[in-house]
């Protein structure tokens, strides 16, 4: 959300405290805090005021799925009018509430929220602030809008051949951008991704600094997303690490849920670059430092790509590397504790006694995998090539 859309929010906002007497709360209809109302009496700056469902709200600028379905139960995505929430503490809500659907176009796109007192506000209030909402309604569909422009911008230079098609691309997304395209950036590749429906992608104002998001094709039958970010400093990717951390949190609440918990997700970090000139090879560098992350945990959840090490170069092999003649027959299900015995090896650097340590095995056990190992693939791992071989085939694997 740039500073204009923001400004606006909070001055139409701020006009609803007004008529109302009370704070105003402005949420899209993810239930994602867009704007509040300044706290004016003594009672509403106590915080034992809030209750901890509008708390969470404030503080995360998000309210969990079954907050959001306890209200929607309400009929408030239906409603055309104000709609009075009852005080229930056994769902968290303490204060009773009203909610003023904010629609455009019959489309119901937020909600103004605010605590309801004795006595509550009159129905001339109400109605003014009802029209108040059509504004905000307006607003939120011109951003939308804006959003879904960027949106396509940003997936076309990501998807566009190298050449003149990317950089036509580029050219279309800088107009759209304007000033803020000059400006220091990185990208962020969150992935895979829970789900493609573009409409299930966050929004740009629950990120701070996003410029644009997308989803795109991760493998076969996954999406990753893809976020550009404004940065102060080439040398403080925090805010990165900041909105990759927060994607993730969304990523882990929206995704399908297996016995085990929702499948991992990762990010990645590309390196900082000004203006949007090589916005096709930054994406290339976060969506490898995911894979890495993917691949190798410590690495992540969240990677930079400075910090994957020989994953950079890995990343940049076509998929069939890892079949190398050689090592297939290591990677077979048959084979898979010999294939972490030979990479673990190697990442010791073929000390014999660190390997045993790490695998819990006698020196005598790993030396009888290593012989294995040998025949199988037929390499000898005291020759250094064959040592390189191995060890990249069973990294790249992991990709």
């Amino acid at each position: 959300m740039t500073s204009e859309y923001r400004d606006d929010y909070q001055e139409l906002v701020d006009e609803i405290s007004e008529l109302l007497g009370a704070p105003a709360t402005l949420e899209n209809r993810d239930f994602e805090l867009i704007a509040f109302g300044a706290y004016d009496s003594e009672g509403d700056l106590d915080p034992s005021s809030l209750d901890p469902v509008r708390a969470r709200s404030i503080l995360t600028r998000r309210s969990t799925p079954a907050v959001r379905a306890w209200f929607e139960g309400f009929g408030i995505t239906r409603a055309t009018g104000p709609v009075h929430i009852p005080r229930t503490p056994e769902a968290g809500v303490h204060r009773g509430r009203v909610c003023l659907p904010v629609r455009h176009r019959g489309v119901a796109l937020g909600y103004v929220w605010l605590l309801e007192d004795d006595p509550g506000p009159t129905t001339e209030q109400l109605d003014a602030a009802m029209r108040v909402t059509a504004r905000i309604g307006a607003l939120l569909a011109d951003e939308a809008q804006h959003g879904a422009d960027l949106t396509r911008e940003l997936r076309a230079v990501l998807t566009a051949e190298r050449g003149w098609q990317r950089d036509m691309a580029v050219a279309e997304l800088r107009t759209a951008l304007g000033a803020r395209a000059e400006g220091l950036h990185t990208v962020v590749c969150v992935a895979p991704w829970p789900s493609a429906d573009p409409d299930d992608a966050p929004s740009v104002r629950t990120v701070p600094g996003a410029t644009a998001l997308c989803t795109l094709p991760w493998g076969a039958t996954a999406v990753s997303l893809a976020l550009l970010l404004r940065l102060r400093s080439a040398d403080v990717l925090t805010p990165a690490e900041t909105a990759a951390g927060r994607l993730l949190e969304r990523a882990r609440d929206g995704g399908p849920r297996g016995r085990s918990g929702p499948p991992p997700s990762a990010a990645g970090i590309a390196a900082p670059r000004t203006g949007l000139a090589d916005l096709g090879t930054a994406w290339d560098e976060a969506s490898a430092s995911a894979r890495a992350a993917l691949a190798e945990p410590r690495l992540g959840p969240v990677a930079r790509w400075a910090s994957i090490g020989p994953y950079r170069l890995l990343a940049a092999l076509s998929p069939g590397a890892a079949h190398d003649p050689a090592v297939s027959p290591l990677l077979s299900p048959a084979h898979t504790e010999l294939a972490r015995t030979a990479e673990v090896y190697l990442d010791c650097a073929g000390q014999a006694g660190r390997t045993a340590a790490e695998l819990g095995v006698h020196r005598q056990t790993l030396y009888y995998r290593l012989s294995r190992i040998e025949r199988l693939t037929g390499l000898d791992l005291d020759d250094g090539e064959d040592r390189l071989l191995l060890h990249m085939a069973l990294k790249a694997h992991r990709l």
